[in-house]
């Protein structure tokens, strides 16, 4: 099981990472825009997905992901929860959410 401490160690690994304390949340920015949120209990993990994508994700691992809360919806957006997914999965969701945030030319020279 990964914890809030991972998350945290690996997202603060990526470039233009910040962390903030919004209304109880720890969330993750690149500038204003907020790539990964934690639940204020730490179960869970909200990141940045692709909408046309997120149905299928979530209908294919309903035991790991779940549907972004309805206030949420209108963004690229989905949740999962940490007990379900190991540590190589955690990065490469929270890398994934981060690329779809940072330009392109951040994410290539960090990657290689």
């Amino acid at each position: 099981m990964v914890t809030a401490d991972d998350v945290r160690r690996i997202a603060m690994s990526l470039p233009r990472t910040t962390e903030a304390l919004v209304r109880d949340r720890v969330k993750y920015r690149i500038g204003r825009i907020v790539y990964l949120a934690l639940s204020p209990d730490e179960t869970r993990m909200g990141f940045a997905f692709p909408k046309a994508e997120r149905v299928a994700l979530v209908e294919a691992e309903p035991d790991k992901f779940m549907m972004p809360r309805p206030s949420d919806e209108r963004y690229n957006w989905v949740r999962v929860r940490l007990a379900a997914i190991d540590e190589a999965e955690l990065t490469e969701l929270i890398v994934e959410a981060w690329r779809m945030c940072v330009p392109k030319r951040v994410a290539a020279e960090h990657l290689g």
